[in-house]
């Protein structure tokens, strides 16, 4: 029998938090960001999901080639640009518009392009990851409207804070300051910016962690958001333990019990990409009743306190999260964030598609 672990994922509900995201776009065209295989659901079952969006956002050239090698025609823009120089080939081969953050990649398109192409112009506006600054920002637009081969450039940015106290303010009015003589499209609103930040819409948004059911907020809950869950992650309790007052448990003896306390062990660990450092307390769902794990995460496994679920026992279906139970709650919980749970579900772990 195989080990009962299984991820599900919903189309379902990924085309309904496109929809969210359409809604609150407005005019604006969307780039569905899809990278690191799509957070997890998979590159090519969320592209089909996503179908109705104007265009998919990846990371590397082997994601945009498997998009192009699967029937997807929407543009597809390259979120960290060009690598090298082979890379210059791609972007007319399979119609790939790329971000321009540095000065060596301009110089990479001025030697090695050899189609039209469109790009993206990339402003840091203070978050101090990539793009061209006050300094360089005026090069860097002349040399690519120079190009002869260039045939559009969109103007970017990327907000460090639009989920947080700071907002979107400063980094919106320095970006409006350094490109007020460029007349160019803009894309400016990530998730959090396009739900709380219609000012930043410009041309085109571009989604990331709310098309995958989950929250930028960390006070707002996607339900609160009209997001549904689309990975679900299910296993099973495959033993029990019955601990007495004083007994501990697993790894460290991390966790030792009060009094008496029923315990099941869930085919589950950080090998399947659950969150090792999740303390006890963390929430999971038990035949859909609430639990808490208890102990240290192991590899494979995870304990259960089963003390109001008297019922529950070997073969007890568990939820570690989606349906039911938020990522974003069991992210909170382990000191982390959805992304990092959703982006990190192993290769071991059998992966459906639900309608």
């Amino acid at each position: 029998m195989p080990r009962p672990i299984r991820a599900t994922i919903s189309a379902a509900a990924l085309a309904h938090n496109l929809a969210v995201a359409r809604r609150h776009a407005r005019a604006a065209k969307i780039w569905a960001v899809i990278k690191a295989n799509a957070y997890g659901h998979g590159l090519e079952r969320a592209a089909r999901a996503f179908a109705g969006a104007d265009g998919f956002a990846v990371l590397d050239f082997q994601e945009a080639v498997r998009l192009r090698g699967a029937g997807v025609a929407q543009p597809i823009l390259m979120l960290e640009g060009i690598f090298q120089p082979a890379d210059v080939a791609l972007l007319a081969r399979h119609s790939l518009t790329a971000v321009m953050h540095n000065a060596m990649q301009i110089d990479m398109l001025r030697t090695d392009l050899a189609q039209p192409a469109d790009v993206y112009l990339k402003v840091n506006t203070g978050m101090n990851r990539l793009g061209f600054t006050a300094e360089t920002l005026g090069a860097a637009w002349s040399a690519l409207r120079g190009h002869a081969r260039i045939r559009s450039v969109t103007l970017m940015t990327h907000f460090a804070d639009a989920d947080g106290a700071t907002g979107v303010q400063p980094q919106l009015e320095w970006f409006n300051e350094l490109t007020k003589s460029f007349d160019a499209p803009r894309s400016l609103a990530n998730s959090a910016a396009l739900l709380r930040f219609p000012e930043t819409l410009g041309d085109w948004v571009r989604p990331g962690i709310m098309l995958y059911g989950c929250s930028p907020f960390a006070d707002r809950p996607a339900s609160a958001l009209d997001l549904r869950p689309a990975m679900t992650l299910r296993s099973e309790i495959i033993a029990t333990q019955h601990l007495r007052a004083g007994e501990r448990l697993g790894y460290g003896f991390s966790y030792e019990a009060a009094g008496a306390l029923p315990i099941g062990i869930v085919a589950c660990g950080y090998a399947d990409g659950y969150p090792r450092h999740a303390p006890s307390g963390t929430p999971v769902l038990v035949n859909g009743r609430r639990a808490r794990i208890v102990g240290r995460v192991s590899m494979d496994m995870i304990a259960v306190d089963l003390s109001e679920l008297p019922d529950a026992g070997v073969g007890t279906p568990v939820t570690l999260w989606g349906e039911g139970l938020s990522a974003d709650e069991v992210a909170a919980a382990a000191g982390t964030l959805s992304y990092e749970l959703l982006c990190a579900l192993a290769p071991r772990v059998p992966v459906s598609e639900a309608p």
